[in-house]
């Protein structure tokens, strides 16, 4: 077999999930949905708003998660994962449980 980042399904999966803020966005949506764009600007501690907008976009890009605009003043915008976003549900809670072991284990 052989393994490179184009067949591997692992790698398609990190391009998705990869980078510092992206698991963070998907689990607060998760938890927090339908989530707004200051809850998350308050709830992601550290991220900019420049980074919180190119990481949303790149998930809604992805088609993990939904934008939703109301027609109001001022506008409301609201997040959602999407149907298929929310087939991520069970490898986050996988992830969040490895890495609890993870944090026990390098005490």
């Amino acid at each position: 077999m052989i393994f490179d980042e184009n067949s591997c399904p692992v790698t398609a999966t990190m391009q998705v999930l990869g980078g510092k803020w992206k698991a963070i966005l998907i689990n607060a949506i998760y938890h927090t949905s339908p989530a707004r764009f200051g809850e998350l600007k308050r709830s992601v501690k550290g991220i900019t708003q420049s980074m919180l907008t190119s990481q949303l976009r790149e998930l809604e890009h992805d088609g993990i998660i939904c934008r939703k605009i109301y027609a109001e003043i001022p506008p409301r915008v609201e997040y959602t994962l999407t149907e298929f976003g929310l087939t991520l549900s069970p490898i986050m809670l996988s992830m969040a449980k490895w890495g609890e072991e993870y944090r026990i284990k390098k005490q």
